[in-house]
This record gives C-alpha cells, sequence and structure tokens, in this order.
C-alpha cells in the first residue's frame, strides 16, 4: 500500500480537484469556490513562511466563521504549523494569559474584534506580527509601543503570498490548539494533530453521524473558535458540501435569513441558537423549507424544546454530545433512530469506546441500564493536556469525562449529568439534569438550570432557575407541582427563581458558575416554595 499521511489539508484539495466551484458562502463577506480558496490559502502558507514561521510554530486566530478564518485554518495547519484558535468572549487577561503560554507568534484578527486585541497585545511581548483578515489597517495601529506588524490579508498575500508544499510532514503532527471552556477549573490546552483530526472527520462522516454529502447545504453555526467548530470546517469540504458560515450574526433573524436565502440543509449549532431562530419564525410566520436536519449539542436538550424545534423548524433534530477533549464529537443520534419521547444523546461511532465506573473508577460489572462515570477512548480522544507533565488517562488508558451517563440495551448513551453538578442534600445526591428535564416540557419555560445552595442542616438544597418563553408568565408552585411524583419529595426545590435570560457560557451553554456566583451575590431574586 502507498505511504499516505493522514493530514487535513487533503481535505481541501480533495474539495478543490472535486468540487472546485462548490461555494464557501459568509454572511455579508461574499462567496469564493473550493479551488480559489484553497489557491489563496496556500498561498498565504507561503507569506507565513516569509515571515520566518516554521513548523511546529503556533498561530493564533481571534476571529467569527468566516472565509478568511477558514483561510487561516488551512495555511497554517497545511504548512505543519499549529492553529491556535481564541474564544473573543473571554477576558483580555485570559486571551493574553492562552497566547503567552501557546508562546504565539502571529494573531490573525477580525477586523471588529481591533479593540480587544488592543487590549491582549500589550500583555503578549512575544507576539511578532498581526494580520488583519477584513478591512484595512488602523491608520494608528492601536498597539502602543508593542514591536509586533500589522499586516492586512490582502495586504499580506500581495507582498508574501507563493505556493508552499502542504502535508510535508508525519501524521502525528499537531494541526491544532484550543483551550477547554474552564467551567470546571483554569482553562486547559488541548492538541489536536493531523491524523486524529482526519480520523475525526471519517467519523464524523459516517451514515449515522453528520451524514453531509456533496448536495448538503451546511450552516455552521458552532464557532469556528472552539473544537474545530465540531470538525465540519474539514468535514464539509471532505464531503463536497457547500459551506454557509454568519459571521457574527448569530441572532435569529440573521440566522434565518441566512438559511432560507442559500437553502441550507443541515444546520449545527447548540441549543440556544435555535431558540432565536424558532422565536423568530414563530414571531413572522416564517419557513425554511429546504431545511432538513438540524444537529445539536453542547448540553443536555429538553425533549420538549426538541419537539418544539422538529415543529417550528419542519426538520429532523439529531442530538449529539462531545466535549473538546474528544475532537469534539462523542456520539450522535442517527437520522433513522425511533423518535421516542426522551431522546438519548446518541451512539457512538466506529473510533470512539466508552465505559461507564463508579465513583473510585473502577469499572461497573454491569455496563448497559445503570448510571456510571463515564470514560471514553480512541484515537481522537486527548492523552494529555498541553504542556501537562502527566497523561490524563486511567490504566486501561481511557480519559474521565466527568459526565454521569447511562448506556441503553441499544447502546444509546443519555448524559445523566456533570458529576460535578450534583448536589449532595442529607448525606445523599440529587441530579439536576433530571429536575431540569421535566421543569424543560412545562409550556412556559425557555431555559432551565438547577443549580446548588448552601444550607445549614441539608448541606445543599437545590434552586429553580428559569427563563420564561417569549410571552408567558411562570408559575412557581406549578412548577413544583410538575415535578410531584416524578422525583422524590426531598429532591423538590424549596426556592424558584426567574431571569429574564439565563446567562451562557463563551461555548454557548447555560453557564452555571455565573448563576452560583449571582445567587450568592443576591443578584438573583427567589420565590420561597413549600414543597
Amino acid at each position: 500500500m502507498q505511504s499516505y499521511a493522514l493530514t487535513v489539508d487533503k481535505f481541501l484539495d480533495h474539495a478543490a480537484k472535486w468540487s472546485g466551484a462548490r461555494e464557501i458562502v459568509t454572511a455579508r463577506g461574499g462567496r469564493i469556490g473550493y479551488a480559489a480558496l484553497r489557491t489563496r490559502s496556500n498561498r498565504l502558507s507561503g507569506a507565513l513562511a516569509v515571515l520566518g514561521l516554521k513548523a511546529g510554530d503556533r498561530v493564533g486566530t481571534l476571529a467569527w466563521n468566516t472565509q478568511h478564518h477558514l483561510e487561516i485554518y488551512y495555511a497554517v495547519m497545511g504548512a505543519g504549523m499549529v492553529c491556535h484558535t481564541l474564544n473573543p468572549r473571554i477576558t483580555a487577561a485570559q486571551l493574553a494569559a492562552m497566547v503567552n503560554e501557546a508562546e504565539d507568534r502571529v494573531l490573525a484578527v477580525a477586523a471588529n474584534l481591533w479593540p480587544l486585541l488592543a487590549e491582549v497585545a500589550p500583555l503578549c511581548p512575544g507576539l511578532e506580527h498581526v494580520i488583519l483578515l477584513d478591512g484595512d489597517a488602523p491608520t494608528d495601529d492601536g498597539l502602543g509601543d508593542h514591536p509586533a506588524t500589522v499586516w492586512t490579508l490582502e495586504g499580506l498575500l500581495t507582498a508574501h503570498g507563493a505556493e508552499a508544499v502542504w502535508g510535508a510532514f508525519p501524521e502525528e503532527t499537531p494541526a491544532g490548539l484550543c483551550y477547554t471552556s474552564g467551567t470546571t477549573g483554569r482553562p486547559k490546552g488541548v492538541v489536536y494533530t493531523h491524523r486524529s483530526n482526519y480520523l475525526h472527520t471519517l467519523r464524523g462522516l459516517q451514515a449515522d453521524a453528520f451524514a453531509l454529502t456533496a448536495r448538503d447545504v451546511v450552516l455552521v453555526a458552532v464557532p469556528m473558535f472552539h473544537a474545530n467548530a465540531w470538525g465540519l470546517p474539514f468535514a464539509a469540504p471532505a464531503a463536497g458540501a457547500k459551506l454557509v458560515l454568519p459571521g457574527r450574526q448569530a441572532d435569529g433573524e440573521s440566522l434565518a435569513r441566512l438559511m432560507r436565502e442559500e437553502g441550507v440543509t443541515v444546520a449545527v449549532g447548540v441549543q440556544t441558537v435555535w431558540l432565536g431562530v424558532l422565536d423568530h419564525l414563530e414571531a413572522t410566520g416564517g419557513a425554511l423549507p429546504a431545511l432538513e436536519r438540524v444537529v445539536i449539542g453542547g448540553s443536555h436538550c429538553p425533549d420538549a424544546l426538541i419537539q418544539r424545534m422538529e415543529t417550528g423548524l419542519d426538520a429532523l433534530v439529531q442530538t449529539s454530545w462531545g466535549m473538546t477533549e474528544l475532537s469534539p464529537l462523542g456520539v450522535v443520534t442517527a437520522r433513522d433512530a425511533p423518535r421516542t419521547e426522551t431522546r438519548a444523546a446518541g451512539r457512538p461511532m466506529m473510533g470512539l469506546d466508552l465505559k461507564l465506573t463508579d465513583a473510585d473508577g473502577v469499572t461497573l460489572p454491569q455496563q448497559r441500564g445503570v448510571v456510571g462515570h463515564l470514560k471514553v477512548k480512541g484515537p481522537s480522544v486527548l492523552d494529555r493536556y498541553f504542556k501537562a507533565e502527566a497523561d490524563s488517562l486511567d490504566p486501561e488508558g481511557y480519559f474521565d469525562t466527568g459526565d454521569l451517563a447511562r448506556i441503553d440495551a441499544d447502546g444509546s448513551l443519555t448524559i445523566c449529568g456533570r458529576s460535578k453538578d450534583l448536589i449532595k442534600s442529607g448525606g445523599e445526591w440529587i441530579n439536576p439534569t433530571e429536575i431540569e428535564a421535566i421543569v424543560g416540557r412545562h409550556p412556559t419555560v425557555a431555559q432551565v438550570a438547577v443549580i446548588g445552595r448552601a444550607d445549614r442542616k441539608w448541606d445543599e438544597r437545590p434552586v429553580l432557575i428559569v427563563e420564561p418563553r417569549q410571552g408567558q408568565a411562570v408559575d412557581a408552585r406549578g412548577l413544583i407541582a410538575a415535578l410531584k411524583g416524578q422525583v422524590p419529595d426531598w429532591w423538590l426545590p424549596d426556592q424558584v427563581a426567574r431571569i429574564a435570560a439565563m446567562p451562557l457560557a463563551a461555548t454557548g451553554k447555560i453557564d452555571k458558575v455565573r448563576l452560583r456566583a449571582d445567587y450568592v451575590d443576591g443578584k438573583i431574586p427567589v420565590e420561597e416554595v413549600a414543597r
């Protein structure tokens, strides 16, 4: 057999040769075919070499889902450098800490994020070059005395763009770096290799996973700065699918208009994104006639919201679960899976193994129909964190996800909550996810979260926090009544809070860390409810 390194540049090479005219569309930013994008991206690799970058160097990106961000992806990875995607929704101090730890030599930045860059750059003495991805360079570069050279992307291509050789390195070469969201502590870096990304892409393209084809038009509403945008920047060109990128506009009206105009057939994003789209369609009577499937993930989605999405969007909803450390896809519900009242997250595809353990890490003798701590293993699962001194695996090579889960008889995985979110009350555990699933079905509730509060007698007690559905009034006692008989009485929250909008973490999940802090600070008014 031929020696053929599994490197991600081959996805764009394939798309350029066999689907060259298929488009990449950026909202308010134009469109380009795969062949032309491949040419630009390859010439950008040559320009980065002229700037002195070499294989293994890290290039940071501070950008949205756009054509230019995709060009940077392939320019950096194709040349053997590491694409370090940075989340623009975190603080300048946090970003600077990541840039410095990664030793990024270059930052590629969206023009509308220049004010954030101006805060970050003075904290990053090792930064040598800044590439403005769109727009003109400011007359005053805004970086103060920082010695970094500022380029526009087009100026850099004009001055130094040159053809470059792609993929001339082993497949185990690092390709990407992404930091975890930090919801359980300090963010940690996860390094993806070309091999892991390549195998992850093949896993995602399986018929029981994303199942993309050349006829599909794919909206990527998951951010490219987080966990490879679920691998879609690789999977879409690999399949020859049309790629639709929303830029910074992720509100319901903008997404609905873009999906309708471009004929999107598959849309991918966390559930909070689709709430905005649903609200807009319901308010305007609009529809998305081309839409066939919506893939959701990020956190547990209440069954009632899934049903509302399928009705309001007139599309099939595929649930999924994953995490940064998994590259990130874990399981997906197949298109033809039975539509049961309670949806599992999905089934694992070839390339990922699962097991359940007890709290001490001992493998449970019974793996089906019981709840345990979920561990995973596979060629696109983290071995050790960036610059860590030790592996993060158990003796059998499995990574602890921190999730509680159940595997059904047919192999479907249901996430039962984060082990860190469990509430210990009177020496016994309360699982917030079970309460959230029930309350989430209530017709007046848009989003729901349960957090623990300190209690002198019981150690902790659950607090129910809800965001009312648009135009609805929430009755606290009615919500508690809906829980009775479905969970033990001692699980019932005795405090209910209504808030206008759930705080969201940088990845689009409900930010329970923020909710706990706001509760402690007295920023969340609560209603006492007798149980």
